[in-house]
């Protein structure tokens, strides 16, 4: 993890696309968030989830046209979340297809760069540009292609992890998809659930988490006091005995791992005697405050 960096050219994402003259309400049926608020130029924040409650996947949505959407999320998982929605489509007018390659993603730390025409421009978080780039139709080209501003200073998937961390913002990989109810990413305080629209999959659980107040699960910010090197989906204690799983993690400089992960909101009773998978680590705050658990 750097400091001054200012693009990174490969994110490991991929694009899912909609369209159709049923795109809008075929999504609105199935993501957490409110589908018909989408606005051009804007990313939305939603989760697809089993109807259970638990996040498949976290996608960031931007409309192209009226009927035409496309939804960023982690590339190896395209083609499940593709899967699992062309279940529903039945007699729905939307097709639904995996655009990955016909896009080049980057990401940006500050200001939006100027970029080639036809390219989309997405503020993403409290400081940073999500830039989509479409790939000309033809042969392959030979090497990586330009970037938008030559003398962009290069980081890592590591540093913009970084800073998802520092702003408290989940992603579902492989290994956690299906791990988490919504809450538990919270996405009621990113902005990834509208509780005033209709019915999706999932609804009912997370509704009832909601106005009942039983989460007793939260992502959580923390850094280790010793290196290591934490991945998402991996399980481990804390010293004050709480067990935890990692939604996202990067290494400092100096090896220690800063870290979210869904955890209990409050210390275990007692201490687990556990020494296995044992991480000590300094809780860190986020940039929003989780409530206390109700009894």
């Amino acid at each position: 993890m750097q400091k001054g960096w200012r693009v990174v050219a490969e994110l490991g994402l991929g694009i899912l696309r909609a369209r159709g003259t049923d795109a809008i309400s075929f999504l609105q049926g199935q993501l957490s968030n409110d589908a018909t608020r989408l606005e051009t130029g804007r990313l939305q924040l939603s989760g697809y989830h089993t109807p259970q409650g638990r996040a498949i996947a976290l996608l960031r949505l931007t409309p192209l046209a009226p009927d035409d959407v496309l939804a960023i999320l982690p590339r190896e998982l395209v083609p499940l979340v593709i899967t699992r929605l062309k279940r529903y489509v039945l007699r729905a007018k939307v097709q639904i297809t995996d655009e990955s390659l016909q896009w080049q993603i980057r990401g940006y730390q500050g200001p939006a760069p100027a970029v080639p025409a036809g390219a989309l421009c997405l503020p993403y978080g409290s400081s940073r540009q999500l830039v989509l780039i479409p790939v000309s139709p033809g042969p392959p080209q030979a090497g990586p292609p330009s970037l938008p501003e030559a003398d962009a200073v290069a980081g890592t998937p590591g540093d913009w992890a970084a800073s998802d961390i520092a702003e408290g913002l989940p992603q579902v990989y492989p290994p956690t998809s299906e791990a988490f109810v919504a809450q538990m990413l919270n996405l009621d305080f990113t902005g990834g659930i509208a509780l005033d629209k209709g019915c999706y999959t999932g609804q009912e659980i997370i509704a009832r988490a909601h106005y009942r107040g039983q989460v007793k699960r939260r992502m959580q910010r923390f850094i280790s006091e010793m290196p290591c090197d934490l991945k998402p989906g991996q399980t481990g204690v804390l010293s004050d005995g709480r067990g935890f799983k990692v939604v996202e993690a990067a290494v400092h400089a100096d090896g220690h791992c800063e870290f979210l992960a869904v955890t209990n909101l409050e210390p275990e009773v007692a201490a687990s005697a556990q020494t296995h998978n044992l991480i000590t680590a300094r809780q860190l705050e986020l940039p929003y405050e989780l409530p206390a658990p109700r009894a």
